[in-house]
């Protein structure tokens, strides 16, 4: 298999992806896409990715695209590093739904708060949206708190990819609110998965991208 290259933007959902590929150890390559200065519309950069966004992942059998569909195959090439519950159907499809639900929930109600011309035209409703941020991310919060945190990961005992992605989601939540405090549950993760020699890695990187 070549090099893996992995487009990513500092602090966005790509990390999660960047996470992942750093707990797999596999050789790999970073790309920083400067969304302030418009790259990720650039003719070179919409023929890796023609929806403009990141992540993108370039592998020897064309570029994947997609947090949800990144992690699990991230997961699969390094199966030896148990990353996914890649043998178990039902655990694995919990880990998808998860991932789905930080996908199409959380991150749709953190980009109204950045993102909302994606939505509106009118300044007086994207101000609005942007008003809504912090209680739809508490109400999404107060889900995962109360329902999917039960042990220290968020398939209990079992660190997984989820957990990067639920790290950058958590990240996220500070932003929007000021403070963990409410949520003991994700803040004792997010320190935990913080404190992971791959996020450390990770973090460096995006710094020297």
């Amino acid at each position: 298999m070549t090099e893996l290259k992995l487009y990513i933007s500092p602090g966005s959902c790509s990390r999660a992806s960047h996470i992942a590929l750093a707990e797999t150890g596999l050789p790999y390559t970073v790309s920083r896409v400067k969304f302030a200065e418009g790259e990720q519309r650039s003719e070179a950069y919409l023929k890796i990715n023609p929806k403009g966004r990141v992540p993108a992942l370039v592998t020897d059998k064309g570029v994947l695209t997609e947090t949800v569909a990144l992690l699990a195959y991230i997961a699969a090439l390094a199966p030896a590093k148990a990353l996914a519950p890649l043998d178990d159907p039902f655990r694995f499809a919990e880990m998808q739904a998860f991932n789905a639900y930080l996908a199409s929930t959380v991150h749709v109600n953190h980009a109204h708060g950045r993102r909302g011309a994606r939505w509106a035209n009118e300044e007086t409703s994207i101000a609005d949206m942007k008003q809504k941020v912090p209680q739809t991310m508490r109400d999404c919060f107060a889900l995962i708190e109360n329902g999917y945190l039960t042990g220290p990961y968020v398939l209990g005992s079992t660190y997984s990819v989820a957990d990067a992605y639920l790290f950058v989601m958590t990240g996220w939540l500070k932003e929007d609110i000021g403070s963990l405090d409410d949520f003991p549950r994700a803040k004792a993760h997010y320190d935990l998965i913080a404190g992971r020699p791959a996020v450390q890695q990770v973090l460096a990187e995006e710094q020297a991208a």
